[in-house]
């Protein structure tokens, strides 16, 4: 894969230049870049956070399942160590 010649953070002050109301094709002509180009970045540099807070969302529900499990054996340990103790 050809390397860009932009770096990240070049990338996103072009981006963001859409949003204080330039026109795309004005931003591709001034950057040397097609527009093309322009909205693949736009697609691989602004859309993650939506993909972010699915994973988010997908370890907190992991995380919340494991605290669980933790709760249920640290209570059977208690049981156990009481039930052990009781009988000596």
């Amino acid at each position: 894969m050809k390397k860009s010649k932009f770096s990240q953070p070049q990338i996103l002050k072009i981006l963001r230049q859409q949003t204080k109301g330039k026109k795309v094709r004005d931003i591709c002509t001034q950057h040397n870049i097609s527009e093309p180009t322009f909205y693949l970045w736009k697609k691989k540099f602004l859309q993650p956070v939506s993909r972010d807070k699915v994973r988010l969302r997908d370890l907190e529900k992991e995380m919340s399942q494991y605290k669980k499990i933790l709760a249920e054996q640290t209570l059977l340990i208690n049981l156990l160590k009481d039930l052990l103790y009781k009988k000596s």
